[in-house]
């Protein structure tokens, strides 16, 4: 079995160091989608090693803010890039041209700001209110779930732009991509989280991701890597958000 694309993805989706030369080539890339998954699990399960350790060592809450810098940190904050472009150029009130001339832009505007801003206290709250009993659980969930919707809208979505990095992800329809991000999703949440809750996370983030990929197709006609990077960031919210509202309302 070929494990270059998996290498790739490694590289591409974390800032571990990975050799260039364990990555192969731009076919390699392409084919590195179908490892996404698999990439979200392993830094699930990072994270929640460190945070089991933070827990030891700290009160929750000090554990929350430095198990959420570690989970930009491991992305080197890709995501939240995209998060930023994006939020500045759907409410932009652009055409799709315009828009996309606004994702290029390196420089992050108001809309930006309050994106990651509300993002980043969502998921610090979150993680605060996380049910003890649940908590690694969830926090293996959240980078799985976000990095199970990349392959999936990229697969399905037309890309957005002539070219650039993502268009290799969508140069056809992969049928395979799509039956192993959500196997990937559902065997973890069933087991992690037990059937009603594993059900209702993996229906929120299957429906979540839909959502943003329409919003998404309808503002500039598909994806490009920021509106999945922003999709990510805001899917990976939900097991979290989900596990503390069921927690909240005392079913589980």
């Amino acid at each position: 079995m070929d494990i270059k694309p998996f290498f790739s993805a490694l590289r591409f989706l974390t800032i571990l160091p990975v050799p260039e030369s364990w990555c192969g080539d731009a076919n390699s890339f392409h084919k590195s989608p179908n490892w996404y998954p698999l990439v979200g699990l392993m830094i699930g399960l990072l994270l929640a090693l460190l945070d089991l350790f933070l827990c030891w060592l700290l009160p929750v809450s000090v554990a929350s803010v430095l198990l959420l810098l570690a989970m930009i940190a491991i992305s080197g904050a890709l995501h939240m890039d995209g998060l930023a472009d994006s939020a500045d150029a759907w409410f932009s009130s652009r055409g799709p041209e315009q828009m996309l001339e606004i994702m290029k832009d390196s420089r992050s505007g108001p809309m930006g700001v309050v994106a990651i801003t509300i993002v980043l206290l969502l998921k610090l709250m979150l993680l605060i209110a996380l049910p003890e009993a649940w908590r690694w659980q969830i926090i293996v969930l959240m980078p799985l779930a976000g990095r199970c919707v990349l392959p999936v809208l990229s697969s399905q979505l037309p890309y957005a732009r002539t070219h650039g990095t993502a268009a290799f992800t969508n140069e056809d329809f992969n049928c395979s991509r799509v039956s192993i991000a959500f196997a990937t999703l559902l065997i973890p949440a069933l087991v992690l989280s037990g059937w009603t809750s594993g059900l209702i996370i993996v229906s929120s983030v299957c429906f979540g991701g839909w959502l943003l990929g329409a919003y998404s197709r309808r503002k500039i006609g598909g994806f490009t890597g920021d509106t999945l990077g922003a999709t990510c960031e805001l899917v990976e919210l939900l097991p979290a958000l989900c596990t503390v509202i069921l927690a909240h309302r005392g079913i589980i």
